[in-house]
């Protein structure tokens, strides 16, 4: 029993040793093995490696891409207004051992290389105006006066100003951590936002709200421009409707009195005392009616064909009472 238990205790303590011996290299680690705090090899080789037990330390670093997110400062452009730049960096370990040395790890690398960003950052936008740091600008034409779209909206293209300031951050970043040794590269640097200050803001809001009451105003003035022109053309086309349908008509209305009158003519040629007659009887549908009260003398020219209708005649009044 004595002897397994010796054995038993040999082979955790060769377990322990071994485990204590062996590091693994992954595809995207860099190893820096350290005694006693003192770097002695560097592995960047992916693959099962040996180390001294108990005395080397296994220290990793990332071979990947890495990214700097830098905390959003207020900065002066030329025009001595304050914007809020919210910025990062990329950036890639390529000498772990002076990696090591000057930042040790990369929560430090992230502190410094933030604060290096920032100071670069500063330096271009205290030098740039607000249109090259938003890197946007308006379309005007040749009498520099802004396009409108469809939408009354000024036409904004991109300007390669922003291109270029970032060109210049990136390049002083990049000398800085150089002449610093820090054993790491810079990719690149990016803007991810460029806020104004409240009162910036608000003063680009009241001249986005003029500009565009200016449109709403101008629209409504073609609005009404052409409403006019709509209805002036209208009523153009309806005085010469009117006054056509009324030359028709009356042409019509001549036309019709014309044949009424000749009418009446062929009716009075072809028997007077009937058109007498017709005239009479309508002189009294004008001037008589149930409350009518008219005294004329028996003889008078009303009651003739009362007296004697037409073609009547005393003698066959005569013939007929016999």
């Amino acid at each position: 029993m004595k002897i397994l238990a010796v054995l038993g205790g040999l082979a955790l303590v060769a377990l322990i040793v071994i485990t204590q011996s062996l590091y693994v290299v992954d595809i995207t680690e860099q190893v820096i093995i350290t005694r006693f705090g003192n770097p002695q090899s560097v592995t960047s080789n992916p693959g099962l490696y040996l180390k001294a037990p108990f005395v080397d330390t296994v220290l990793r670093f990332d071979r990947r891409v890495l990214r700097i997110d830098a905390p959003a400062v207020s900065m002066p452009d030329i025009e001595k207004q304050n914007m809020t730049i919210d910025s990062y960096a990329r950036y890639r370990i390529v000498d772990p051992l002076q990696f090591f040395k000057t930042l040790q790890t990369e929560n430090t690398a992230r502190t410094r290389l933030g604060d290096i960003v920032t100071s670069s950052l500063r330096d271009e936008i205290a030098r740039s105006t607000r249109t090259e740091i938003i890197g946007a600008e308006r379309v005007l034409d040749e009498y520099d006066v802004p396009v409108i779209d469809d939408d009354g909206l000024p036409i904004i293209e991109p300007s390669e100003s922003r291109t270029h300031l970032l060109e210049n951050v990136f390049k002083a970043t990049e000398k800085r951590v150089e002449d610093g040794k820090f054993g790491v590269k810079i990719i690149d640097v990016r803007m991810k936002r460029a806020d104004f200050s409240d009162r910036v803001q608000d003063s680009i809001y009241n001249r986005m709200r003029a500009e565009r009451n200016r449109i709403a105003t101008r629209f409504r003035a073609e609005g009404e421009e052409e409403d006019l022109k709509i209805r002036a053309q209208a009523n153009k086309q309806r005085e010469i409707i009117l006054a056509e349908a009324e030359r028709i008509g009356n042409a019509v209305r001549g036309r019709g009195e014309a044949e009424a009158i000749r009418i009446l003519a062929d009716a009075l040629n072809q028997d007077p005392e009937f058109f007498a007659f017709r005239r009479s009887l309508e002189s009294y549908q004008k001037f008589m009616n149930e409350r009518t009260t008219v005294i004329l003398s028996s003889d008078a020219d009303v009651f003739k064909f009362l007296q004697e209708p037409p073609g009547h005649s005393k003698s066959a009044d005569r013939k007929l009472v016999v």
